[in-house]
């Protein structure tokens, strides 16, 4: 690949294009996509790199989404580096690839700004589409400016093709919000990025005679399912490494958790994505007026970071978890709130907020709306029992 930056420099992109800048200084080998709203702009702004010369990497048009994975799935199994884009309908359509990739512990990168599901049908954000991927075995972060979607590419790539991890990673952020919505990037030179990240893949087939994608009985399957769990357990302590040295070699740190004014809170706000900026403005609003509020910002949602999450909450009373899909069915509907109300010792108390589906407007008025009830109705007795679905027409606010 020939070398597109050769110094550190600004420029002005949409987290898609961040994206596909990273990706075009990483030496990936093989791109295989689909287009769909509103990821579409990555893989254009990728092709026309390839087109230009500036990319030396095979890019292959496919029918979908299912076949863009099933395409780098092939070339990750031949050592290929490789990358792939979706959003919403697309991720699911390749739900059935996901869970191989993780099995055949393929470090596949993969970015997803994230799209409301159908039906109805919304090209607009919430987190319906990633939280449906959970479970498939990948490693998830969530980021919130197009300067951390460059640089959590750059690290997710060194991280799942760590031989203790071998992983495929998701780098999801919110669509239009963030895919397509411009900031200042500071873009790293190509030879910092690749000595951040070298290639250090070389796939199955150069180890020999090998057979991928066989039948496991039962004296073997669980095994190889366990194996999963410990790699996800090694890439929980390699990512926290992995982002120290990021800093140590360019002055950024994201941590896996990032905090707000959380040193003396007594109620904490814990959100993810783009939503995070308008959170700080709340916290500082409700500062203002005397009350102790802080936030957290999870990065890395899988593996999740519940122990460093505990400690931020040592001595807290309340936890308000505010998510942008919902979980059916469950009194605890937010997904991310279930999880964190299941994994954490804690005493304290968990409210789950869901907001924003289908992109329905949250500003940090309406953050400081919910901060207003929660601070008013925490020692409730039914405070934690249900779910606020913020911002429904003909939902009352203390519904």
């Amino acid at each position: 690949m020939t070398q597109v930056y050769k110094s550190k420099s600004l420029a002005t992109l949409s987290s898609n294009k961040a994206v596909a800048k990273a990706v075009g200084q990483l030496d990936v080998d093989v791109i295989a996509a689909y287009p769909i709203t509103p990821q579409t702009t990555i893989v254009e702004e990728l092709a026309q790199m390839v087109a230009n010369g500036e990319v030396k990497a095979q890019y292959i048009h496919v029918e979908s989404e299912h076949s863009a994975l099933s395409a780098v799935v092939g070339a990750s199994i031949a050592g290929a580096r490789t990358f792939t884009a979706t959003s919403s309908q697309g991720l699911e359509l390749m739900h059935e690839i996901l869970h191989i990739t993780s099995g055949l512990r393929l470090p596949v990168v993969m970015a997803v700004p994230t799209r409301a599901l159908s039906a109805p049908i919304s090209i607009w954000n919430d987190h319906s589409d990633i939280m449906n991927a959970r479970d498939t075995g990948w490693i998830i972060y969530f980021v919130s400016s197009a300067q951390e979607a460059y640089d959590t590419v750059i690290q997710a790539y060194r991280l799942a093709e760590d031989r203790e991890v071998l992983l495929p990673t998701i780098v999801s952020y919110d669509g239009f919000l963030m895919s397509h919505t411009y900031e200042p990037v500071v873009i790293e030179s190509s030879e910092d990025v690749i000595e951040f990240s070298p290639k250090t893949w070389k796939g199955y087939i150069e180890e020999g005679a090998v057979a991928i994608g066989t039948l496991a009985s039962p004296d073997y399957y669980y095994e190889f399912k366990y194996q999963q769990v410990e790699a996800m357990k090694n890439a929980l302590r390699k990512a926290e490494i992995i982002d120290r040295d990021f800093y140590k070699k360019f002055g950024r740190k994201n941590g896996l958790v990032e905090t707000y004014r959380t040193e003396d809170s007594e109620i904490d706000l814990l959100v993810t994505g783009s939503i995070w900026s308008s959170l700080k403005l709340a916290i500082d609003k409700a500062r203002s007026n005397g009350l102790r509020i802080g936030g957290l910002r999870l990065r890395l949602y899988r593996p999740l970071p519940i122990d460093e999450i505990e400690k931020i909450l040592a001595g807290k009373e309340v936890l308000v978890v505010i998510d942008k899909a919902i979980s059916y069915g469950l009194r605890v509907a937010g997904p991310l709130a279930n999880e964190i109300y299941t994994n954490l010792q804690s005493p304290v108390k968990i409210k789950s907020v869901v907001a924003g589906i289908g992109q329905r407007t949250i500003t940090n008025e309406d953050l400081y709306k919910v901060i207003l009830h929660v601070y008013k109705n925490k020692d409730s007795p039914g405070f934690t029992k249900h779910t606020l679905f913020y911002g429904v027409r003909g939902v009352e606010l203390d519904s």
